[in-house]
């Protein structure tokens, strides 16, 4: 179905393996739309509850593909109608419903380490990679890494990083928050396997779609009232629910749950359809 993406689904985890292998997984236009795809297919599909993504062969993704030369950047769009392809994608991934893990098994360059900023989880191989390097290439930053960076690591290293534009390791990353896991390459994948089966085997569907997005909206919020009147809410509708119901008599009973509720049919009616918290 698709040709710069492998897609596998198993036990309820969507794998999506960035495969240009020959490109070290650069990114072009084609794999732009079919990750977003991707997205759309485990937003709509309750057998997915978590998916991975990492990359095929030695890179997860050496950043844009610069087969265009001094061009690449270039568009001939109306500048009050362009819009970044890799913005379009980070947002994409921002308003998903399922937890996203990022399994960083070698250099994430550009747009290869600004596409996991909005993702859930970044974990990464020992031998990783990393670069914010747009200064490097005469231009700025892009996939809403602006707003995200800062965030994820503080405005202090996201100016360091930014500004020199140099690679770092993933051992760097760790110490700076960026990402919360450095294993061996080998232990990578098995790894973000397991933190997905965590979600799968003991979480709700739902709740976990509601927390993801209050989390990563929250960090804009003016004032903790407004998390606080969002919580309320929220927990005032899922603690009425079949779910809340299933959470503790399983706990009780000491068994693993079962959840009822599935994202495609369940959301709260004010969880718009846009994603949106409301």
């Amino acid at each position: 179905m698709y040709e710069t993406v492998k897609v596998s689904i198993h036990n309820f985890i969507m794998t999506i393996t960035l495969h240009r292998p020959e490109k070290l997984n650069a990114y072009s236009l084609q794999m732009h739309d079919e990750l977003l795809d991707c997205f759309n297919q485990a937003d709509e599909d309750d057998d997915v509850r978590v998916i991975i993504i990492t990359g095929k062969g030695r890179a997860y993704c050496a950043g844009a593909d610069l087969e265009n030369g001094a061009d690449t950047f270039k568009s001939d769009v109306p500048m009050d109608e362009f819009r970044d392809k890799a913005g379009i994608l980070a947002l994409r991934i921002f308003e998903l419903k399922k937890p996203i893990i990022a399994a960083i098994n070698g250099a994430a360059i550009g747009i290869g380490v600004t596409m996991t900023l909005p993702m859930d989880i970044r974990i990464a191989s020992d031998n990783a990679k990393m670069g914010f390097v747009f200064t490097r290439r005469g231009i700025t930053q892009e996939a809403c890494s602006s707003w995200f960076l800062p965030r994820i690591v503080g405005i202090n290293q996201a100016l360091e990083w930014v500004s020199t534009g140099r690679i770092f390791s993933s051992q760097e990353a760790l110490g700076k928050g960026l990402v919360s896991r450095v294993v061996p390459r080998q232990e990578l994948l098995h790894t973000a396997q397991q933190l997905a089966m965590e979600i799968v085997d003991n979480t709700s569907a739902v709740s976990v779609a509601i927390n993801k997005q209050l989390l990563w909206k929250m960090l804009a919020a003016e004032h903790p009232m407004r998390a606080h009147l969002l919580e309320s809410k929220y927990l005032y509708c899922t603690g009425r629910s079949e779910d809340a119901k299933e959470g503790v008599n399983s706990f009780l009973e000491k068994r693993k749950p079962n959840f009822p509720l599935k994202v495609s049919k369940d959301m709260p009616s004010f969880f718009n359809e846009d994603n949106e918290l409301i």
